[in-house]
């Protein structure tokens, strides 16, 4: 009984809300201009599907690619963070100043140097995952318990061989955690770039819509950005489960 309750609540959650949304629209004459209900928005979706998939492709091609990017960077800073105490206390305070930067910010500069379109998205895309990539990796490995560490010293194992057995799997539950939230963080980044630099992709159909006071479909956009969220924190989550699933808390 429990398991079922388990499996369907994510589902009854998500369908009472909706409904709820629908209602209040209803019983208090919200206008589609300031919050149009979920079934206009459906609606919408459905009238304007030809339209929006081609800014649905620019936006996950910019997001994936920036993404890739930014996994590969923040992991090897998160392993040479995680390995070193030097480099810990050196390069550390370093990147929180550079993620204390709004990455809006950036975007103008990225324009200056590669002009608008693709390249400011994915690098916007890349640069806002990187720093909970590298803060998730360098903590895995930081904190690898020492007795662990003094085993693998007795055996005569380097300090590659340390990293490679322990630090690595050690920080495999901290580096998926970190990627569930670097890929929703990667759609943002995408997402402000292309309604500052870019003639398509999501963000900028959502700014030509709410330009017009097409409401509806600025919550479409919405609604296609959340739905590719959700798919890849899922995939996320299927992964995670099948290598570092003993990390995971045992079913009650």
């Amino acid at each position: 009984m429990k398991t079922t309750l388990r499996k369907i609540a994510p589902g009854l959650l998500i369908v009472s809300f909706f409904v709820l949304w629908e209602l209040i629209c209803l019983i208090f004459g919200i206008s589609h201009l300031v919050l149009p209900r979920p079934t206009q928005i459906v609606t919408t979706f459905f009238e304007y599907a030809p339209a929006i998939w081609p800014h649905a492709q620019q936006t996950l091609y910019t997001t994936m690619v920036g993404f890739s990017a930014g996994v590969v960077i923040g992991l090897l800073l998160g392993i040479l963070i995680g390995s070193s105490k030097l480099a810990y206390e050196t390069a550390y305070p370093l990147l929180v100043g550079i993620s204390s930067i709004p990455k809006v910010a950036v975007v103008p500069i990225f324009v200056l140097w590669f002009g608008a379109g693709t390249v400011p998205a994915i690098l916007t895309a890349a640069i806002i995952c990187i720093f909970p990539i590298v803060v998730n990796t360098a903590t895995g490995i930081a904190t690898v318990e020492p007795e662990l560490e003094d085993v693998m010293r007795s055996l005569k194992a380097t300090k590659t061989e340390i990293l490679w057995n322990i630090g690595l799997p050690r920080s495999m539950p901290y580096f998926f955690a970190s990627l569930k939230v670097a890929i929703t963080l990667s759609f943002v980044g995408s997402v402000i770039a292309e309604t500052v630099a870019s003639n398509k992709g999501v963000g900028n159909m959502m700014l030509i819509a709410s330009s017009s006071f097409n409401v509806p479909l600025v919550f479409a956009g919405l609604m296609v950005l959340a739905t590719m969220g959700i798919v890849f924190y899922a995939i996320f989550a299927l992964i995670e489960r099948r290598v570092a699933g003993w990390a995971m808390r045992k079913t009650m």
